[in-house]
């Protein structure tokens, strides 16, 4: 393959066509071939098409990656810009993570016309969300507030909540700042308390495991401590069988040669949630995140994911 026609495949919102246009910036910098030999083919994923009931009965996040995974299996096109956190725990056989765009903002934004934080919202408040965890971690806050579900892109939750459809939502802020819309949101909850989604805030950049070449040019682009982080919290997910269906939340940080995670699990009515730390060398990221998959796997039991 030459280094010019690069073809990515991605999905067709807003947000999805804007990661995948700063992947085409940078490789295309990276690369020093002039953007327009790299060209984006936006794709609707089976995710996109359910719009009748919550993802998690479906079959998961998975689906939102779907059909981006044949087309890169079939050389439709040559990679896949994907938001982590919508990625199967599991990767499709032939199909790698070969790059990370560099790490955004990983908390969760709060919107709402009526309150200005989570704790502020009045008593019974709708709350609409389509993820569990922010439901679970919200519960577990707010056991008085009623979960509505609430599906679309990032502009028609927006215009659901300024429709009364629900009092409130919470959103990626990584997401409404690549969007120029942080301003949307009345604040931000502290990761620190409130762990994100694994993957949160991270552009992962897929290809065809057997594409040495593409895998090569991918390199050039690769945000390091982005890729660790996100190996460590993918890790975690597999040993949990991370999906759509559990509440879980990941967020691994580095500082130098350190990595620092921590880890939830949170029954879906906030009732009951378990937590851990761990800390080790970056060369161990991913073993760091099955130790502490498997820690709470312990502690959770078998009836914990039900």
């Amino acid at each position: 393959m030459q280094s010019d026609g690069i073809r990515i495949g991605t999905r067709g919102s807003h947000l999805a066509l804007a990661q995948a246009e700063a992947t085409r910036q940078a490789l295309a910098a990276a690369l020093a071939i002039a953007p327009a030999a790299i060209s984006t083919l936006a794709i609707r994923t089976t995710g996109d098409r359910i719009t009748d009931r919550p993802i998690a009965e479906a079959g998961g996040k998975g689906l939102f990656t779907k059909e981006i995974d044949e087309a890169l299996l079939d050389g439709r096109i040559d990679i896949g810009v994907h938001s982590a956190k919508d990625m199967a725990t599991r990767l499709p056989g032939g199909i790698v993570i070969a790059a990370c765009l560099p790490r955004q903002d990983v908390r969760d934004a709060f919107v709402s016309p009526i309150a200005k934080s989570l704790v502020e919202l009045p008593e019974g408040a709708r709350l609409g969300t389509s993820s569990l965890r922010r439901r679970a971690l919200a519960l577990r806050l707010r056991p008085d507030l009623r979960p509505v579900d609430l599906r679309g892109n990032v502009d028609t939750r927006l215009k659901k909540i300024a429709d009364g459809e629900a009092d409130a939502t919470l959103l990626a802020a990584a997401g409404l700042a690549r969007l120029g819309m942080s301003d949307r949101a009345a604040s931000f909850l502290d990761a620190a308390t409130w762990l994100p989604a694994a993957g949160q805030a991270v552009v992962a950049i897929t290809a065809r495991e057997e594409d040495i070449a593409m895998r090569l040019r991918l390199a050039t682009i690769d945000d390091r401590a982005s890729s660790i982080a996100l190996a460590a919290e993918r890790a975690f997910l597999g040993v949990l069988d991370g999906s759509c269906r559990t509440p879980i939340g990941a967020y691994a940080r580095l500082r130098g040669e350190r990595l620092s995670f921590r880890g939830i699990i949170v029954k879906p009515d906030g009732s009951e949630a378990h937590e851990v730390m761990r800390d080790g060398a970056t060369a161990d990221a991913e073993a760091i995140g099955r130790e502490a998959g498997a820690e709470l796997a312990r502690r959770g039991g078998t009836g914990f994911f039900r």
